[in-house]
């Protein structure tokens, strides 16, 4: 029979025996007991308390930092009540009897104590995912620390692995890879969000270089937080060219467009062809944009609705930016009047009728010209200028139209409509049919 390597094992033999004399004797029952009660006090304690706190921290405003901690210790009250009173009854034990009679007591308000910890200062970390492998992470280690095993868990998780040509990848590496990387990229994130929000905030910037800047910031932040934490963990990066050729194979086939418009991003906000703010018409698309993003424009239309366009269609395709220059824009309304009219006092009630419209500018003066003799009507071209595209183009031309409609009615102007002409080149027989039913020639 083969023996057991006990260096092997996370927890040695001696430790196991020890453990089976220790759970064997009067005070690990003591201690187990007032565990037990202290854990169902403290449980009947927690709702009314957190009440009580919960009515203190609603009326916490405008710190949402302070806020998001009091509600990460409202979620974790039985906790810090039981923490607590473990505390308290580890005090008293220690002063009437031997420390190793509160070992189990000690232990537990140990790992309580670094559980609520964890759990709070994760909560700083926005993002619920990496919170939640950072609370896991550093309460396993802690846990192991308290319980003396961490050497000899570090040894097994060494011992689990394969190689990689050159390189040994073990869980150990892998945990300390998600750790590591997790907390690195949650600071890179963090510290790139926050210097994009300052950047933004600068006037001696345009606002696509504000934005060109923030980007390429918090990616240079996240590859540096990579580079650190693998050179960091010891990791060496030439192993990782083994996956250059697939990932090379998977930009040509399948990531080609998401680095089309990574490309087409970056070459907009360089030549700042469009920019926050900006009204814009792509196809059928007509509204302002509210962001320039990595990977897409947000352009928000007049009826609310937000969509997010590929960078790389503002490239290939014709985009008309309202507001490339400056804000003015030239809007045209086309309108005929009866042969009956004068053109001269048409052209004057015209430009009269679109300046009572409070969007077009008075700076630029509405003209009317005649633009021709239609088959109905005599027809003439109104052209006003706005300051303001973002609120709308079809509404300022109803605007104008209902006040040329009402500017026409008071001056006895009339709007005329299609006459057709039959002209019969035979006689026609008319038939007058019998009210009885019978027809008469």
């Amino acid at each position: 029979m083969n023996e057991i390597d006990t260096n092997s094992l996370p927890v040695p033999i001696d430790l196991w025996q020890s453990l089976l004399t220790y759970v064997g004797g009067p005070w690990f029952t003591y201690q187990l007991v007032a565990i037990c009660v202290t854990f169902v006090v403290t449980w009947l304690l927690a709702r009314p308390v957190s009440a009580l706190f919960e009515a203190r921290a609603r009326r916490i405003k405008g710190n949402p930092r302070l806020l998001r901690l009091s509600v990460a210790l409202l979620h974790r009250v039985h906790s810090i009540l039981f923490m607590l009173s473990l505390g308290f009854i580890l005090i008293v034990l220690l002063n009437i009897t031997w420390p190793s009679r509160s070992y189990l007591i000690y232990t537990l308000f140990q790992l309580t104590l670094a559980w609520v910890v964890m759990s709070v200062l994760s909560k700083v970390i926005r993002s619920r995912t990496i919170s939640r492998v950072v609370a896991f992470g550093g309460w396993t280690y802690a846990a192991l620390y308290i319980l003396g095993i961490s050497n000899n868990a570090t040894v097994f998780l060494d011992s689990i692995g394969f190689d990689l040509g050159n390189a040994k990848i073990t869980l150990l590496l892998l945990i300390k890879v998600t750790v590591v990387l997790s907390m690195t990229l949650w600071f890179a994130i963090t510290a790139g969000s926050y210097f994009e929000s300052r950047i933004r905030h600068s006037e001696e910037l345009t606002p696509s270089i504000r934005v060109l800047i923030g980007k390429m910031l918090k990616i240079t932040l996240v590859i540096l937080a990579l580079v650190i934490s693998l050179s960091g963990l010891g990791i060496d990066l030439t192993a990782f060219t083994v996956f250059s050729g697939a990932v090379g194979v998977g930009v040509g086939f399948g990531l080609q467009k998401v680095v089309s418009n990574f490309i087409s991003g970056i070459i907009i906000l360089l030549d700042r062809s469009i920019k926050p703010g900006d009204t814009i018409s792509l196809g059928d698309t007509f509204g302002w944009i509210r962001e320039l993003s990595t990977r897409f424009v947000s352009v928000i239309t007049r009826d609310g609705r937000e969509h997010l366009i590929p960078n790389e269609d503002f490239i290939t395709t014709p985009v008309i930016n309202w507001s490339f220059s400056n804000e003015l824009v030239r809007l045209d309304v086309h309108f005929g009047v009866s042969y009956d009219s004068d053109p001269n006092e048409i052209s004057a009630l015209a430009i009269a009728a679109a300046a009572t419209v409070p969007r077009v500018l008075p700076s630029n003066t509405p003209v009317c010209w005649m633009t021709g003799f239609g088959d109905s009507s005599i027809d003439f071209i109104l052209r006003f200028w706005i300051s303001d595209p973002q609120n709308g183009l079809t509404n300022i031309r109803g605007k104008v139209l209902l006040a040329m409609w009402n500017t026409f009615k008071e001056n006895g102007v009339n709007i005329p409509y299609p006459h057709r002409e039959i002209i019969m080149r035979t006689p026609v027989k008319l038939e007058q049919s019998n009210e009885k039913g019978g027809d008469t020639g």
